[in-house]
């Protein structure tokens, strides 16, 4: 019993002991804050350097999107402007097909000449929305 009573006091003593800390001085204080002052600006300067890098890269990263879905975009026009420019060709061959001789032959050339047309469109417009 004496051994517990005398490992609490010690313990105790110690707990004091280490419980009075001397205060700072001034100048003490004013190095600690100017310290403190200095590492929170350190610390700010890095956390606004991350986030204009990070912006930086989702700004890039969302551009890089737009632009693929520009091109995908302009590629799924094309493909619908040739299918139409397809089709309006065939119709208009089975309309030539109704006529003869040199007028037939002519229809067909401006048919063909149509289609070659409205392809150069499609590709055109397609290709400026790419550049």
């Amino acid at each position: 019993m004496n051994m517990r009573m005398l490992m609490s006091a010690g313990l105790l003593c110690l707990f004091a002991l280490t419980g009075c800390k001397r205060a700072e001085t001034p100048s003490e204080t004013n190095k600690d804050v100017a310290e403190a002052r200095s590492d929170a600006t350190t610390q700010v300067a890095e956390a606004r350097k991350d986030a204009n890098e990070e912006t930086r890269e989702a700004s890039k990263d969302v551009r890089d999107e737009e632009q693929k879905a520009a091109g995908e975009t302009a590629d799924a026009r094309y493909e619908v402007a040739v299918a139409q420019a397809e089709g309006d060709h065939k119709v208009a061959i089975e309309k030539c097909d109704a006529m003869t001789g040199n007028e037939r032959a002519a229809c067909k050339d401006r048919a063909d000449d149509a289609l070659e047309q409205a392809k150069a469109q499609a590709r055109s417009e397609r290709d400026a929305v790419k550049q």
